[in-house]
């Protein structure tokens, strides 16, 4: 874990969050900073600085199906599933993604415009 990692620090229990979702790999919380009505973000529990940061091997496939399985849970348990929802993954700093550790963003609650930003 890097020393300045906010995710590791929420992972951990040394900041709060308002957890949606929790599993032995993965953690799911409300985006202090919404986006849209609804916007979760839905984090590894072991820390990834990024998609293109993680090893080619099964370990990281496995958690790519665990974060995407984990998304599918939280959107079926807050009922968004009727309507839509969108899951992002901004990976390097042109893309949008503010923190180095490896997220989806779960978003909902409004009609989202394509293409984004």
């Amino acid at each position: 874990m890097p020393p300045s990692c906010v995710f590791c620090d929420i992972v951990s229990g040394r900041f709060t969050c308002k957890k949606v979702y929790e599993d032995r790999s993965t953690l799911a919380f409300h985006d202090r900073h919404p986006e849209a009505p609804v916007h979760v973000l839905i984090v590894p529990k072991r820390h990834v600085a990024s998609i293109s940061a993680a090893p080619a091997d099964e370990r990281t496939a496995r958690l790519f199906a665990r974060l995407l399985l984990t998304a599918r849970h939280v959107a079926t348990e807050l009922a968004l599933k009727k309507d839509g929802f969108r899951l992002v993954i901004n990976t390097g700093t042109d893309a949008g993604q503010a923190v180095p550790h490896l997220h989806v963003h779960l978003l909902a609650g409004r009609p989202l415009a394509w293409p984004p930003g």
